[in-house]
């Protein structure tokens, strides 16, 4: 699976500029229609994780993948894209039209916690096949937020605000598209891959001190919405490593950074990782490095 794509990486693939907002780090939103694509007939959009949320309208025939799941749309559908799942659409782009709003986590602080709706989280419906009268309500949405965004209402990004939370309601109110479960090599793939961007976006620990939340198959598996055993049996296809294996192994690799380069003591950095109890990040340190935490920090 290729790299995750960002805001700026995504401005500069199709537009080749940057707007001003991303420059300084702030919350960012912007819409945009989906024109059809005559030059490029049947171009596919890659397999991988964007770092920013996309709400889009999308009205053609396609499919797009989540994980172990293929969501086929016959007609138009509502989807939720957000930074924590990667995902891939194909379709025939000649025929593809609709409309999309995309925005960065930044855009929603001290507004609400989208994460907790379930359109957002790893193991919820992404996907909405909509009837002509759903289509027609959701473009309405859309273009009240186009209508927004090129004003000069002094507000108009928490008008913004509330008409996309306008549609995450919206959404949720919705039966999910058909769906179908990849076949076994590629659902696989997908867990795995999934699994690793789970793991790998608890790093690095920030100076918040805040403790990481996803730590054993079970947790990972209860993300994903699959039972542990089969997380593990398409992890180990793909790595040839446990689901354990792989945890402890990212864990281990942060807790060396946070000691080398970290001013915490012991005790904090073996809370960031998740132990309970200092005694307990020793013995996982020492049975993997044959040092204490205390010795590799002293460079002995």
């Amino acid at each position: 699976m290729e790299k995750s794509e960002s805001l700026e990486e995504f401005y500069k693939r199709k537009f080749n500029w940057l707007p001003e907002d991303l420059k300084k780090g702030i919350g960012h939103v912007n819409i945009f229609r989906i024109q059809p694509d005559f030059d490029s007939p049947g171009k596919s959009i890659p397999y991988r994780r964007r770092d920013f949320y996309k709400l889009m309208l999308v009205k053609g025939q396609s499919r797009v993948h989540y994980a172990d799941r293929v969501y086929e749309v016959k007609k138009q559908a509502l989807s939720f894209s957000n930074p924590m799942v990667p995902y891939k659409w194909d379709s025939n782009h000649a025929q593809l039209e609709g409309v999309y709003c995309i925005f960065n986590p930044h855009f929603f602080v001290d507004f609400a916690n989208i994460q907790r709706y379930e359109v957002f989280q790893p193991n919820g419906t992404h996907v909405f096949e909509l009837t002509d009268e759903e289509a027609f309500e959701v473009e309405n949405i859309f273009e009240k937020i186009e209508t927004e965004f090129n004003s000069e209402y002094k507000y108009k990004f928490d008008v913004i605000r509330n008409q996309l939370m306008e549609l995450v309601h919206f959404g949720m109110k919705l039966q999910p598209a058909n769906l179908q479960i990849e076949h076994k090599g590629n659902a696989s793939l997908r867990i795995t891959s999934i699994f690793l961007e789970l793991l790998e976006r608890q790093f690095p620990i920030d100076q918040s001190h805040k403790s990481i939340s996803i730590r054993t198959p079970a947790d990972f598996a209860a993300q994903l919405n699959v039972h542990v055993n089969h997380l593990n049996r398409a992890v180990k296809e793909m790595t040839e490593k446990t689901t354990s294996q792989l945890i402890a192994d990212r864990i281990l690799k942060e807790a060396k950074i946070l000691l080398r380069n970290s001013p915490w003591n012991v005790s904090e950095i073996a809370y960031s990782l998740g132990f309970s109890e200092v005694p307990h990040f020793n013995n996982f340190f020492k049975k993997h490095t044959a040092k204490s935490p205390t010795q590799y920090r002293k460079g002995n």
